[in-house]
């Protein structure tokens, strides 16, 4: 038996779900990951499915250590938002949830530039539609802001390629220096979809906007992909340990005063990148394997925490804070789910995000960076507040909001299930996992330093939180909307270009009323002229004329004879 392209099976169960309908759809749905994970045991390491385009070579398909466990990743995802989403009968949401997925997974298996091109830019267009979905007015105005930031990112990597392959007349998608403007294009269009500071207002604005199903889509694949694309092209990128670690911490303070509880965990997405960009950028093979391990971890606690969003959602209508509270009444099962995946995210000892943030965490000591620690030390301390006290606590207990609901629909229930067992087992037994990644593992998460270290810092960081509202210094959960760098395009630039409107307006209408004078003045001097009181329009008596012209024509008689 022999495997085809991951992407082709997701890119035909799209066009199938496209023309059915009712259960054989679901059962379409489903069964794609499923097909997909036995095709993708059948893959050989090394390059496959190679096609001659001029004078390069487009390898569609490459197998190594590191696309294989995005590809592990990219299926177990795609299995649990199909899962979850499984009730709803929307055909865009299905169509565009398998191709986004496949072409996810087209473009962590590319070996080439331009076919990770073609991918990137399926992957913007279909993940658009998921925000689309919504079909408010307001996810309207977010998918056109998200799609200006995808389609720049793809723009910017096409360029970015086709300079490059100018440079060094080769599209491989693999190692490459700061050194040219090339490899500067690829670097900024990977930066916009990994949320880089000042780039990472598409990710908050949009996702929040999407259908209740359509953000743990989105949660799992448009950053991981990027993820992958630095791991693949840029480890051991000094800038990026900078990077990753103001990707850490400013987050922060956002999600501390957000009232949308998809916008806090939007902002911890971009926390959490923080950490693998950081590892990306130690580059050493612990910090790499931190990084990559923790990019699987964060797929599952953050798909798990959108999803227990997401049933929030879908029962009580919102995910505002100021709103919920008292839901653990109604939605035991849930609640269950969504403390795991807030452990789990906080690194709890014996949960997911323990075994992997630990691994970036002692790199950055260990490559003598300690001030880099004490961010990610800080950073983590932040995380236990927004996400793993602050969600769980303001959806489903602080003060009750009268929410008397039915629990989650079956299908959802058993897709946080999975990922709550994928949480603790990755936290308890991270071999598997730790045996998956591209160098050899030789770490030990549960040592007594390990362990004692991050207990302290969970329980001063939640005595903080705790003294906080004791005292109501914390920020309380109101209605509102910040904004944070995207005030300079939703703000700062419309109220620039009303200026230079404005501006304009006077300078065109002071020219306008210069050139209408002119003109009086030139039609004036006509008139003076030509008019019926011009010297070219007065009346000659005919005698006059005769004398003149008789005379004038003596002169010439005598000057010719003469």
């Amino acid at each position: 038996m022999t495997s085809i392209a991951p992407f082709l099976i997701f890119f035909l169960g799209a066009a199938l779900a496209l023309v059915t309908g009712g259960i054989l759809r679901s059962a379409i749905m489903l069964a794609v990951p499923l097909l997909g994970g036995l095709n993708l045991l059948l893959l050989a390491d090394g390059n496959a499915a190679q096609i001659h385009l001029f004078d390069y070579t487009l390898t569609l398909v490459r197998v190594d250590k590191l696309s294989f466990l995005f590809g592990i990743l990219f299926h177990l995802a795609a299995f649990l938002a199909i899962l979850f989403s499984l009730h709803v009968k929307d055909r865009m949401q299905n169509v565009s949830g398998l191709v986004y997925a496949g072409s996810a997974l087209g473009a962590v298996f590319a070996g080439d530039l331009l076919s990770l091109f073609v991918f990137w830019e399926i992957l913007a267009v279909s993940s658009a539609f998921l925000v689309l979905a919504a079909r408010s007015a307001t996810s309207y105005g977010a998918t056109m802001r998200y799609l200006l930031f995808q389609i720049l990112s793809g723009v910017v990597l096409l360029a970015g390629v086709l300079v490059y392959a100018h440079q060094t007349g080769s599209i491989a998608f693999g190692k490459m220096a700061l050194d040219g403007l090339g490899p500067w294009l690829i670097f900024l269009a990977i930066g916009i979809k990994c949320g880089f500071p000042l780039l990472h207002n598409w990710l908050t604005d949009a996702y929040p906007q999407s259908t209740p199903t359509g953000a743990v889509f989105l949660s799992a694949f448009t950053t991981k992909v990027a993820v992958y694309a630095l791991a693949r092209s840029f480890a051991g990128t000094e800038i990026l340990i900078y990077i990753g670690a103001a990707m850490t911490m400013f987050p922060i303070f956002f999600a501390v005063i957000e009232n949308d509880l998809r916008r806090v965990l939007s902002y911890s997405m971009i926390n959490q990148i923080g950490f693998m960009v950081c590892g990306i950028g130690l580059g050493s093979a612990l910090a790499v394997n931190g990084a990559v391990s923790h990019a699987f971890n964060d797929v599952i606690f953050k798909g798990l925490l959108f999803m227990s969003m997401g049933a929030v959602m879908l029962r009580t209508g919102t995910t505002k804070a100021s709103e919920l509270g008292g839901l653990y009444k109604s939605m035991p099962w849930t609640t269950g789910f969504c403390i795991v995946g807030a452990a789990s995210i906080s690194a709890f000892p014996l949960f997911s995000g323990f075994v992997s943030k630990s691994m970036v965490m002692v790199a950055a000591l260990e490559d003598g960076h300690p001030i880099i620690w004490l961010a990610l030390l800080f950073a983590s301390a932040g995380v236990l507040e927004h996400a793993g006290i602050k969600i769980p606590f303001f959806a489903f207990f602080a003060h009750d909001a009268g929410h008397r609901v039915p629990e989650a629909p079956k299908n959802m229930l058993i897709a946080m299930g999975i990922a709550a067992v994928v949480c603790i087992f990755n936290g308890t037994y991270p071999w598997v996992l730790y045996s998956l990644l591209p160098f050899p593992v030789d770490y030990a998460p549960y040592t007594s330093d390990h362990v004692l270290t991050q207990v302290q810092l969970l329980l001063f960081a939640s005595l903080g939180v705790a003294v906080l509202m004791q005292t109501r210094l914390y920020p309380p959960e109101v209605p509102g909307v910040n904004i944070d760098a995207e005030w300079s395009y939703r703000k700062a630039l419309p109220a620039v270009a009303r200026w230079v409107a404005r501006a304009s307006g006077r300078v065109r209408w002071a020219a306008l009323a210069r050139a209408e004078k002119g003109i009086e003045r030139f039609l004036g001097q006509i008139h003076k002229h030509h008019g019926p009181q011009g010297i070219l329009a007065r009346t000659w008596p005919t005698g006059s004329m005769a004398f003149w012209a008789t005379v004038l024509l003596a002169i010439y008689l005598v000057a010719y004879y003469v």
